[in-house]
């Protein structure tokens, strides 16, 4: 299969800072779409892939899942997007398509591995998938989004990913007018946790340790602001909550939250993957029918629908973007929670 050199940013260890690399992408099969990215959203999967947090990081590594842009060339049997139309690609770029996860659109849960959009198998090229902090991606007509026409681009683009890995679980626990909603953690998942949760109809609290981050949260669509360690605040919430959407992205106790939910509600994992400590209390959920659940962003279907609703809705990201050239500063204040919400990289200055 023949290939065309494009510009990237990328990492050769843990340790390394990103800097500008060469890669290779695929020529177009027929059901290819090539994409000029425009910009592409910073998560924090993306630091923790770079720096091999998770293990099993390939390198060299090119982050990137929150991509935006312009389609430059079609395969001859696409029929989804033509040249010049707006797109978008998040998390996934591949999966079996055959199991029963992805005949039910739930690609993410593919039972034969989902391929990543970077650090995924390459089944095209061999070795790994290289992410958005490039020029130009290659990728399966089925796996690439439509953006409405009247969303910012450089705004949309952490929809993508931090968009998709809310709005997911909002959908799943059938969140609605009426639904009490609480989100954990004001970063990049937690505020639009709040938006698509209020779009939605739902009643929206926001936990947070911060005080000064009322007005902001107040300011996004939430309807209430509880302190998390002020243990009047959280006694007044006690039994109050349908829904809890937990996006800290380190390991904290989840307790003194599980109390804070109704008779069979859900507390869901969106932010944070490993074993938790203290350990989890099961008194309140078994005298509660209470559930302690976890989510992975969605699959293709549910990621259009989500952007199709951000359209109505006229939702988008809070963000500061930024040169290519300042990741690496950009993931030091990301760990430092310095951003507003999402860091969004302008791809022009690639060039």
């Amino acid at each position: 299969m023949g290939t065309n050199i494009v510009k990237a940013y990328g990492t050769q260890s843990p340790t390394d800072s990103l800097k500008e690399i060469n890669i290779q992408r695929r020529e177009l099969t027929a059901n290819d779409i090539e994409i000029e990215i425009l910009y592409c959203g910073v998560c924090h999967s993306d630091l923790h892939t770079a720096r091999n947090d998770w293990g099993g990081t390939v390198y060299p590594a090119v982050p990137g899942h929150e991509i935006v842009g312009k389609v430059t060339k079609v395969g001859a049997g696409v029929t989804k997007l033509k040249v010049g139309d707006n797109a978008a690609v998040g998390c996934l770029v591949g999966s079996c398509g055959t199991c029963a996860s992805c005949k039910e659109d739930l690609e993410q849960y593919c039972l034969n591995g989902f391929v990543g959009t970077y650090n995924g198998k390459d089944k095209h090229l061999g070795g790994q998938t290289f992410g958005g902090y490039s020029e130009r991606v290659v990728v399966d007509e089925h796996f690439v989004l439509k953006i409405p026409a009247n969303l910012d681009l450089a705004a949309t683009a952490p929809l993508l990913c931090a968009g998709i890995t809310t709005w997911s679980p909002l959908r799943h626990w059938k969140v609605g007018k009426g639904t009490k909603v609480a989100v954990v953690g004001l970063g990049g998942l937690g505020h639009m946790a709040i938006k698509l949760a209020k779009g939605l109809g739902a009643e929206v609290t926001l936990f947070s340790r911060t005080p000064s981050k009322t007005k902001d949260a107040i300011e996004l669509g939430a309807d209430a602001v509880v302190i998390s360690n002020d243990e009047l605040q959280m006694g007044a919430v006690k039994g109050k909550f349908d829904v809890i959407i937990d996006t800290v992205p380190y390991v904290h106790d989840v307790n003194p939250y599980v109390t804070t939910l109704n008779v069979s509600g859900t507390l869901v994992l969106v932010g944070y993957l490993g074993g938790l400590e203290p350990i989890l209390n099961t008194v309140p959920m078994i005298l509660g029918r209470k559930s302690v659940a976890g989510s992975l962003i969605g699959g293709i279907a549910e990621t259009q629908e989500m952007l199709n609703f951000c359209g109505e809705h006229n939702i988008v990201s809070e963000i500061e973007i930024i040169k290519m050239q300042d990741i690496n500063k950009a993931y030091e204040r990301m760990l430092k929670s310095d951003v507003r919400y999402r860091f969004v990289i302008d791809m022009t200055s690639l060039k």
